[in-house]
């Protein structure tokens, strides 16, 4: 302890009487102070006077609940070596738990001077900035709540956006909609309950920054991938504001999402930040410490190493940048009770030197941390360097892309691809079980936040991205696809009807293939963003649910869908399913039509477009999975019922033919899911 009885942790601040324990990590600068500005402005600056290792640390009174607060950080202007002080900048504490307040787009968020990047900018921050706001985290009453805690073999999870989710829900009052406390509300958890998913993932939640070039024209950033504060729930969805109150109404909301059983997962990005290249603004990071924080070009320190495509990555080799991201997860469990995180482009953050690795410095902590153990990790697996579906740790599930790929390619009719579909209906085998990873390794999705809606999957050709005023440049061009015959919406009866059969095919194999299951929120009522693959600037109707047109129809058939995954265990097997006579709990029969085995030419026949699965389940009723991609109706023969004679369950077909209980013809581009109950 020092002279001033301060302490260098925790680092952050420590509430005591009458004001706080101040400390801040800063490896290379030479003075950090404490700026506390009351309601008028006007600021009170304090020096932290005592330093231990590469902690500065103070006693600071008057930092109580609710003052509003920044840093400003002095050292040397070197950016050639990568150091960027500038005391004139007032910071966010990389562990502000609340933020007051938005950033302009002036010189004063600048550490450099516009047009001169290599001098420094003293233009004052003042006023020019966000603040933190300090809060008190025993405030809240969690009461008697208690986590889910739902098993990974029985999670079903719903990707979905704050603000989006509930901004048009006329069932939720207006002063709440689009807010944490909207998504809280009754009518939301209800609706969330009702479909009968077990898990909300959200899109970014920590605090992020509007983008200026997309201010510049009239958008505005939606999805949240341009994080700073990661201790702060972003304060634009707080229906209480953003004096410090957004804290306590996003534990509400996460208390009332697990009132209904409902766990929640956020969507994270510790792999950079909006500070962008060595041209982007000083916020935080860059003007508290540079170096330790960012990975720098080797040789050339006045740039950023960037494997994310936004301008920096986070210097995940240096113990103060693991140590900000560790205490930010462990943070978000124990205070907030979160149930799991999808770590945005996860590789980056595996990336040491440079390669990424299974044993990295990140995915050792988190694996040996005793708080993180019992809480779900989800991997996006890619950045722009690199690909890495089957490369993360056995207890960790990962966004498979190569579902996504390989199933919309099935249904649109892609020749040569009937092998690949089996793989990925049986859990991928092929990526994970010569390394011994369960099917639960892979999150099973078609659609996500980034790329095609479900409804626009099925009814464009291509992508239409003229809002975001890139002259349709921006978002992938190779979505997999079609529109059946017209250009987005049609009142062709003939087309729509396809196209509605094509929706329930896409979900149906999604909800019905071993693994986790994951929707996009929205896609179980039609949601359409106009043919917008990349809507990330849309915050605008756009990319809200339109709850006033929605298809309560396909909401119906995917609520039944999502009841029949939960009630049985045939459908969400543990392990890999095998054949009858290698034996195990869970077994699979996979045939041709005909009902004979595929032989090896059949796999490779471009032409073939139909496969049959019976999966089975020791003591449970099975299932027998038809899939018909064919453009024509195709006559599937039945096998032998092991209970019960089979009994049709769900189908996209709605004018299924059975022929003497021996053989059912399915429709061209449909599914058909047939039950046998077990004897008793």
């Amino acid at each position: 302890m020092s002279a001033d009885g301060s302490n260098p942790y925790p680092l952050g601040i420590t509430l005591v009487e009458g004001g706080a324990n101040v400390a801040v990590y800063s490896e290379n600068a030479d003075n950090v102070y404490v700026s506390r500005f009351d309601a008028r402005g006007r600021e009170t600056r304090t020096e932290l006077r005592n330093r231990t290792g590469h902690v500065f640390h103070g006693f600071v009174p008057g930092l109580v609940p609710g003052t509003r607060y920044g840093i400003r950080v002095a050292g040397p202007w070197d950016p050639a070596n990568g150091l960027r002080f500038s005391p004139a900048k007032v910071l966010l504490p990389t562990r502000a738990r609340a933020v007051s307040g938005s950033w302009d787009n002036s010189q004063a968020v600048f550490g450099h001077q516009l047009g001169r990047p290599k001098r420094r900018s003293d233009t004052n921050g003042k006023g020019h900035v966000a603040l933190g706001v300090v809060v008190d985290p025993q405030e809240f009453d969690w009461g008697d709540h208690e986590r889910p805690y739902t098993p990974l073999s029985e999670t079903i999870i719903y990707e979905t956006h704050v603000k989006g989710f509930t901004k048009l829900m006329e069932w939720v009052p207006e002063e709440f909609r689009g807010t944490y406390a909207g998504l809280a509300h009754p009518a939301a958890v209800e609706y969330l309950k009702n479909l009968g998913v077990t898990a909300v993932e959200l899109m970014p939640v920590h605090q992020f920054v509007q983008d200026p070039h997309l201010q510049e024209k009239g958008l505005r950033n939606y999805w949240g991938y341009n994080s700073i504060g990661f201790f702060a729930p972003h304060n634009e969805y707080a229906a209480t504001g953003d004096t410090g109150h957004q804290v306590d109404e996003f534990k509400g909301m996460v208390k009332a999402l697990h009132a209904a059983g409902l766990e929640v997962i956020l969507d994270v990005v510790y792999n950079h930040t909006a500070e962008g290249n060595d041209l982007g603004p000083t916020y935080s990071f860059k003007g508290i410490d540079n170096p330790s924080y960012y990975r720098l070009v080797e040789g050339d320190r006045a740039h950023y190493f960037d494997t994310t495509g936004t301008g920096n990555s986070v210097n995940v080799s240096h113990p103060a940048a693991l140590q900000l991201i560790m205490d930010s997860l462990r943070y978000w469990v124990e205070d907030y009770h979160i149930d799991g995180f999808r770590f945005d482009l996860a590789t980056t953050l595996t990336r040491q030197g440079g390669d990424a690795s299974l044993h990295s410095a990140f995915l050792t902590l988190i694996q040996q941390d005793p708080v993180l153990a019992r809480v779900k990790m989800i991997a996006e697996p890619w950045d722009t360097a690199g690909y890495q579906l089957g490369g993360f740790p056995a207890d960790w599930s990962e966004w498979n892309g190569k579902f996504r790929d390989d199933v919309r390619d099935f249904w649109r009719g892609t020749p040569g691809v009937l092998g690949t579909l089996s793989q990925r209906v049986l859990g991928s085998p092929d990526i994970y079980e010569d390394s011994r990873r369960a099917p639960l390794s892979s999150v099973n999705f078609v659609t996500a936040h980034d790329g095609f809606t479900l409804a626009d999957l099925t009814s464009y050709d291509e992508k239409h991205n003229e809002a975001n005023g890139e002259d349709n440049r921006d978002g992938e061009s190779d979505n997999r696809s079609r529109n059946y015959g017209v250009e987005g919406p049609t009142d062709d009866p003939a087309i729509n009807a396809v196209r509605i059969r094509q929706r329930k095919n896409f979900l149906a194999t999604v909800l019905l293939s071993a693994g986790v299951p994951m929707i996009l929120g929205g896609d179980e009522i039609g949601r359409t963003q106009q043919g917008n693959n990349n809507a990330y600037c849309q915050d605008n109707e756009i990319s809200w649910y339109d709850w006033a047109n929605a298809d309560w129809d396909l909401h119906a058939f995917t609520a039944a869908l999502i009841r029949l995954r939960r009630s049985e265990p045939a459908l969400r097997p543990e392990w890999y399913r095998h054949a009858p006579d290698v034996g195990g709990p869970d077994t699979v029969r996979i045939v041709r039509a005909d009902g004979e085995p595929f032989a090896d030419e059949d796999w490779g026949d471009p032409e073939a477009r139909s496969i049959a699965f019976q999966l089975m389940h020791e003591g449970a009723d099975s299932f027998l999975l038809l899939l018909n991609a064919a453009a024509n109706g195709v006559e599937f023969v039945l096998p032998d019922p092991p209970g019960a004679h089979w009994e049709l369950e769900l189908s996209s077909d709605p004018e299924l033919a059975l022929n003497d209980g021996e053989s059912v013809i399915v429709g061209e581009t449909s599914f058909a899911l047939f039950r046998s109950a077990a004897r008793t």
